[in-house]
């Protein structure tokens, strides 16, 4: 549900969101004056940046994870936006809402790892490490829309539009899109970067699809943290193998509760949380339907 709290993908957006307005809004304070904008970049935006060169790496350690959300190009924020609002909103329909932050995480930091090692190995790229510095969601978002792609690449857009225009098209599409962006700005270890988290939502699944679910230890932390900040607040979350939509076909349905309670509902609530709209049962999108229609009344 995209309204309901928590939201992983609303929560993704509002950081990237409001990390870009925060440094757009320096950026527009810094070119009130000559050479503004390159001051911007090497005063400001450089702290926020993954440097290409490990040296320079070791004296901002963070900048592995603030460059994936650090943005100060309009169009191109604009457009990794809607990419990940749209692969994300797939990938939550079908693995469920705790799935989305680990990926996203794990895109970037291996993009970011692989960016660094090709600046250091590859001599044509090694003449020009201290020029260049790796940022914004590009390699995040790549990690989204491969995992998504390999989980369901049938999985069907606009079906209005005779039946349904498949994933893999539009991912066909933000990959061609993607990747000319890096001419564009001539950094090949841009290419390199968007690759690894490409390969890494793939594996991601991959993994999965082997019963080694990379996004349990992370949730765990998370609500950790959570809980730091909240004591009074309980989880109802249960950390339990996670199944892919194609496996559900096994699993015994609740049994049937003739009245509807605020437990059933909280229960059917953390289903959707966990795994899924897709995966309730009929009976399940019954009751929230008739939740639904009581407090209507």
């Amino acid at each position: 549900m995209l309204g309901q709290d928590g939201n992983a993908l609303v929560q993704l957006v509002v950081i990237n969101a409001v990390l870009f307005i925060v440094l757009k809004f320096i950026y527009l304070i810094y070119n009130l004056n000559p050479g503004g904008t390159q001051l911007f970049l090497s005063k400001i935006f450089s702290w926020f940046a993954l440097p290409a060169g490990f040296d320079k790496l070791l004296s901002r350690p963070w900048t592995v994870l603030s460059y994936m959300f650090s943005e100060w190009d309009v169009f191109r924020f604009i457009g990794n936006m809607v990419w990940l609002w749209g692969f994300g909103y797939v990938l939550q329909d079908l693995m469920g809402n705790r799935k989305l932050v680990p990926l996203y995480l794990y895109g970037g930091v291996v993009a970011a790892a692989f960016y660094i090692v090709s600046y250091s190995l590859f001599p044509g790229l090694k003449a020009g490490v201290a020029a260049v510095s790796l940022s914004g969601a590009n390699a995040s978002v790549m990690a989204i829309a491969i995992a998504t792609t390999t989980l369901a690449p049938d999985y069907r857009i606009f079906p209005m539009i005779n039946g349904g225009i498949p994933l893999w098209i539009f991912t066909l599409i933000y990959v061609i899109i993607d990747f000319g962006t890096g001419i564009r700005h001539g950094d090949y270890g841009l290419y390199i970067a968007n690759l690894s988290g490409a390969a890494t939502g793939f594996f991601f699944v991959l993994l999965m699809r082997r019963g080694l679910d990379g996004s349990i230890w992370m949730n765990r932390v998370f609500d950790w943290c959570n809980d730091l900040f909240n004591p009074n607040k309980k989880h109802k979350i249960k950390h339990r193998k996670e199944e892919f939509y194609y496996k559900v076909s096994g699993t015994q349905p609740y049994k049937r509760i003739p009245n509807i309670t605020q437990q059933r509902i909280d229960e059917i609530l953390d289903k959707i949380n966990q795994q899924g709209y897709r995966f309730l049962t009929d009976e399940e999108k019954d009751i929230l339907k008739r939740a639904a229609d009581e407090e209507d009344l």
